[in-house]
């Protein structure tokens, strides 16, 4: 897998993307990858029982809903899920983040809905062959 290890707009990069709730692996560093996704609505609720999950806010406004409640992040802010706590991430109007995963962490974790990806979908080119 060729992963760029220079990319010179997150934001630019989250911003071309075509499909809401599809990540994309930029790059990746030890056990880790670095996504960007263009999202809007719900994803689903699921949690990752042994991994933790960074949301970076690039663009607009995301709202992680918990079980006991919601954290709202707008834009710049950082969030980590905890391993093991269930959350929906929710974009009103469309918004752009970058993900911080272990490599192992499935996009929905154990749950499967028509908007969960593969790795293998995460990990193909982004349009114009950049990685």
């Amino acid at each position: 897998m060729h992963v760029l290890s220079f990319l010179p707009s997150l934001h630019q990069t989250a911003a071309s993307l075509t499909e809401y709730w599809s990540p994309r692996v930029v790059a990746e560093f030890e056990d880790s990858y670095v996504k960007v996704a263009k999202i809007q609505g719900s994803l689903a609720w699921h949690s990752h029982d042994q991994e933790d999950e960074v949301f970076f806010v690039l663009k607009g406004h995301l709202r992680i809903e918990l079980e006991h409640g919601a954290v709202e992040l707008p834009e710049g802010a950082l969030y980590v899920v905890p391993k093991g706590v269930r959350h929906n991430p929710v974009a009103e109007q469309e918004c752009h983040i970058m993900l911080i995963e272990k490599k192992s962490t499935l996009h929905t974790g154990n749950e499967v809905t028509d908007k969960t990806r593969s790795l293998a979908d995460q990990l193909r080119p982004l349009d114009g062959g950049s990685l």
